[in-house]
């Protein structure tokens, strides 16, 4: 099922300048999102691991047409293309543990709304179980440029040519902080500093992504109780070994030899 959203606030006009306007165009413009039925699709498939569950995708078009004033940081207006969003659910195929999703390449209306980006991935299905209060963290995401611009998370790092395929590790990491208020959550550690994976794939119809999650390979985090030099965030891993580090994250290659030095026994 697709949802639409607007995710930019055009500026108020006075009704008399839209009449003006609607006198020197014939009418305003419709800039809903409205793909045809024959539009061609870029298929994303996720293979979702059973302790884990899709998230929606989230689907940004551009369009040259409809453009809106932005303004520079000295203040200095241009135009820029507008840009709509669209919810897609991924869904199940029959029994497995594969879910699909077609997402249109155009995204028709009066704007002529073409495919710009898409950001999916997967989440703990119940991060409940954690314990009590434990919310999702973060990662487990990926996003996939099909044209020249940034995305909402930034630029793409690695670009590929024709259908992508991404298979990733990812490790548990229940983290625990107390500055600011207790909270405690688990997220998918992956390799890289960003939560998302970011390509750009501008001929790709069909993006496939298997996350395989090393579940018995959990890491922990503490943080300090009160903000003093010296005190960093400790870090429990899977074999034992204790880290305090001035770094947030764990540490993904140390996580990796550790599994592998595991499974050679």
């Amino acid at each position: 099922m697709a949802k639409y959203r607007k995710t930019h606030k055009p500026q108020r006009i006075s009704v008399a300048l839209l009449a003006l306007l609607a006198s020197l165009t014939g009418c305003a413009k419709d800039q809903s999102l409205a793909p045809p039925t024959n539009s061609e699709q870029v298929t994303v498939r996720i293979k979702v691991p059973a302790e884990l569950k899709a998230r929606t995708i989230d689907v940004m078009y551009r369009s040259t047409l409809c453009t809106f004033t932005d303004h520079s940081a000295y203040g200095d207006p241009y135009q820029r293309d507008g840009y709509q969003n669209m919810d897609i659910e991924l869904t199940r195929q029959g029994q497995s543990d594969i879910y699909e999703a077609g997402v249109p390449k155009d995204g028709g209306g009066a704007c002529q709304w073409r495919l710009s980006n898409v950001t999916f991935g997967v989440t703990y299905r119940e991060p409940e179980r954690f314990g009590e209060n434990v919310v999702y963290g973060a990662g487990g995401g990926v996003v996939v440029i099909f044209d020249d611009n940034a995305s909402p998370r930034g630029g793409a790092n690695i670009k590929i040519n024709g259908d992508l395929t991404i298979k990733e590790s990812y490790y548990p990491w229940i983290n625990e902080g107390f500055i600011g208020g207790h909270k405690k959550d688990i997220s998918l550690l992956g390799d890289g500093y960003n939560y998302y994976l970011m390509y750009q794939a501008p001929d790709a119809r069909l993006v496939s992504f298997e996350p395989v999650l090393h579940s018995i390979f959990m890491v922990y985090s503490t943080g300090p109780k009160e903000k003093k030099k010296g005190n960093f965030v400790t870090f429990n891993y899977p074999d034992g070994s204790i880290e305090q580090v001035p770094r947030a994250r764990p540490d993904f290659r140390r996580l990796e030899a550790i599994r592998l030095a595991a499974e050679k026994k």
